[in-house]
């Protein structure tokens, strides 16, 4: 996979949930938060992290910082959906990924749909299967975007042209 550069991108961020962490301690409690954040530019380039800081402002910063990180490509067609079914899979969280027709719109729940709006799809079905848990989900969602394929590449590894895969 080839490496994206982030500072060509002109990047939006969503944050995806804000945790409050407690630690007893014997001074009394300590407050921390952990936030998930996703990172897209609305063409194919998307990205997920995660931050932890005692303020909620430094959390999503980190977050932020760490998600610009880890940009991968997805695959679009002409109808800024997906090519084929797609299930992505990240701890006990797996996400179904469905190509929709024009018109269909993101139907997705919210962390799921706030990968796919940054990554710049505008039809698309999924099913979330398994955990809910809202940093799995999106991690799952991202995981099965990088495993799409367009059928130029399909064709290419099994050695014949497009016309013969799409029959």
């Amino acid at each position: 996979m080839k490496r994206i550069d982030p500072s060509t991108l002109e990047l939006n961020d969503k944050v995806v949930t804000i945790n409050r962490v407690t630690k007893v301690v014997k001074g009394g409690r300590t407050f921390r938060f952990a936030a998930v954040v996703v990172v897209g530019d609305g063409n194919g380039h998307v990205g997920c992290g995660m931050g932890k800081a005692a303020e909620i402002p430094d959390a999503i910063r980190k977050g932020k910082e760490d998600a610009i990180k880890n940009i991968i490509y997805v695959e679009r067609n002409e109808a800024d959906s997906i090519y084929h079914e797609i299930k992505g899979e990240y701890g006990s969280a797996s996400v179904l990924l469905m190509p929709a027709e024009e018109g269909t719109g993101i139907i997705a729940g919210g962390p799921a749909r706030a990968v796919l709006e940054l990554a710049g799809l505008r039809n698309i079905r999924t099913k979330s299967l398994g955990s809910n848990n809202k940093k799995n989900v999106v991690n799952a969602t991202i995981e099965g975007l990088s495993r799409g394929m367009t059928p130029e590449k399909v064709a290419k590894l099994r050695g014949i042209s497009v016309e013969e895969l799409l029959g």
